[in-house]
C-alpha cells in the first residue's frame, strides 16, 4: 500500500552556481526585468530631470542639449551618452508593457500560464522592437 502513494515534488532554493542553467518562464524574466527597469528609471532620474530641464529650458540650452549627443559631456563621450539614453528609452518600454500587462491580468483576472506566457512573451518582444526603432532614430540610422 506504501509503495502506490506518489511522492510529492521537493522543491528547493537554487545555487548561486545554477542560475546559469536555471530555466525561467518568460513570465519571470519579464518580472525581474520589470524591476530592473523600475530600478534604473529611479537611479538615473536625475539625468532624466536634467535632460528635460536643458531640452526646454532656452534655444541655447537646447542646441548645447543636442551637442551632448554628439560631442559628449565631460569626460563622457557622445557615444555613451547616446547608449545611456538608450537605455532609459529601453527601461521606459519595458515598464510601460509590463505595467500594462499587469494592469490587464488585475482587470480581466486572466491568470492563466497560457496567457501568462504568451502575454510576457508578448512584452519582451514589443519593448525590444520599440526600442530597436527609437535606438536607430537617436543613431542616425533615418
Amino acid at each position: 500500500m506504501a509503495d502506490t502513494i506518489k511522492q510529492r515534488p521537493v522543491y528547493r532554493n537554487i545555487h548561486i552556481s545554477q542560475i546559469v542553467s536555471y530555466r525561467l518562464p518568460p513570465s519571470g524574466i519579464v518580472s525581474i526585468l520589470h524591476r530592473v527597469s523600475g530600478a534604473m528609471i529611479f537611479f538615473l532620474l536625475p539625468f532624466i530631470v536634467w535632460m528635460f530641464d536643458t531640452s526646454v529650458s532656452s534655444e541655447i540650452s537646447y542646441e548645447r542639449f543636442t551637442s551632448a549627443f554628439t560631442a559628449g559631456i565631460g569626460i563622457f563621450p557622445g557615444w555613451f551618452i547616446k547608449l545611456v539614453a538608450l537605455a532609459l528609452i529601453w527601461g521606459y518600454l519595458h515598464h510601460f508593457c509590463a505595467g500594462v500587462r499587469h494592469l490587464w491580468m488585475d482587470m480581466t483576472h486572466n491568470t492563466t500560464k497560457a496567457f501568462g506566457r504568451s502575454s510576457a512573451q508578448a512584452v519582451l518582444a514589443i519593448a525590444i522592437l520599440l526600442t530597436l526603432l527609437l535606438g536607430a532614430k537617436l543613431f542616425g540610422l533615418y
